[in-house]
């Protein structure tokens, strides 16, 4: 039996496409493991799954200035040594690194076991850590066709992104039973990331009574978000984070409000929910949900509203534009070429991981 370690965290963007290839993997046989962050996102996600997680110390990778910047190289340094221990003793095949900074310790323990390394990239261009990690990988997958032209030609792979498919097997009528809601008028999911998103949850508060004359409205707030006095209002259902409940709403949701993460805007558009995304802004980000955004205006499936313009009226208008031309939009989802990432980040595992 070979084994596959799994690495990637920070945010559940980079661990959640790792499941889909986990539950493809354990049916060809694999023994997977999972390295990652003690404190981070991951070691929740993966617990759930009964993946065997064993936790490194990891240092934020950072572009600006913070005091944290003098002690993280040291933590990075124990997690590559960390890493490298655990990759001698668990003696993987392979190593598939989806990013976050979590993994840069992992991808260079590899290097020193001559193991290799398959990188996923999710964004149009690569994260920091990925920068790092891509010159050590055997091969890089891309997301976006865009992506290619940002990385070294032998090494890119153009997979699109993998999708669980947990995400599709939802149900409208369990939806509707959770959120206590009914059919006569349509529902909208908002979520600001997994963490949530203050803009976008003041935007939608202060909008709720107009809001809710037209729709009913499932709203992903994040940890700590829940308001009060919004707790009995009909029709509003606030939750900071859904996980096995996720599917059903979205089996009944219409209309998306979110934030421009790839793995959440890919599984929107597998599941054909038109999206009004307000990405992350230049002073939150490096810029890669920008990027995202644009790509899937671009291509029509969706619509976008930069987070500088994002206001109470500025809101609405844009999704009543979007509900008055969402079959257009789910016309133009239904089109796009629905190449199956999994299958074919899996072929790659078998090609390049070593013999058992």
């Amino acid at each position: 039996m070979k084994t596959i370690v799994f690495t990637g965290g920070g945010s559940a963007g980079h661990v959640t496409p790792n499941i889909a290839l986990m539950h493809k993997l354990k049916e060809s046989g694999w023994e997977i493991k999972y390295i990652g962050s003690a404190t981070g996102i991951e070691k929740d996600i993966i617990e759930r799954e009964g993946i065997p997680f064993y936790p490194i110390s990891s240092g934020k990778l950072r572009r600006y200035f913070d005091l944290k910047n003098f002690k993280d190289p040291f933590r990075v340094l124990k997690g590559v040594y960390e890493s490298y221990r655990l990759l001698r003793r668990l003696k993987p095949a392979i190593v598939f690194s989806k990013g976050g900074f979590v993994s840069v310790p992992v991808v260079l323990g590899s290097r020193m076991n001559k193991v290799p390394v398959i990188i996923h990239e999710s964004d149009m261009t690569p994260g920091l850590a990925n920068k790092i990690s891509i010159p050590l990988a055997t091969k890089v997958c891309v997301t976006f066709p865009e992506s290619l032209q940002h990385v070294q030609k032998e090494k890119a792979v153009l997979t699109g992104l993998p999708i669980r498919e947990h995400i599709t097997s939802g149900k409208a009528l369990r939806g509707y039973q959770l959120c206590d809601f009914h059919k006569q008028k349509p529902v909208i999911l908002i979520m600001g990331g997994s963490l949530g998103s203050q803009v976008i949850n003041q935007a939608v508060r202060e909008n709720l009574p107009r809001l809710l004359e037209q729709f009913q409205i499932v709203h992903l707030c994040g940890k700590g978000n829940i308001a009060a006095e919004f707790a009995a209002t009909r029709g509003y259902k606030q939750y900071e984070y859904l996980n096995d409940e996720l599917p059903d709403v979205l089996a009944m949701t219409e209309l998306v409000i979110s934030r421009a993460g790839a793995t959440s805007i890919y599984e929107f558009l597998v599941l054909e929910k038109p999206m009004l995304l307000i990405p992350l802004s230049l002073q939150a980000s490096r810029g890669d949900q920008i990027l995202n955004a644009k790509s899937f205006l671009k291509a029509g499936y969706a619509d976008v509203l930069q987070e500088e313009e994002l206001t109470a009226e500025t809101l609405l208008s844009r999704l009543e534009a979007l509900y008055a031309n969402r079959e257009a939009y789910k016309t133009t989802m239904r089109l796009q070429s629905g190449s199956d990432a999994v299958a074919s980040i899996v072929k790659l595992i078998e090609t390049y991981s070593l013999s058992s």
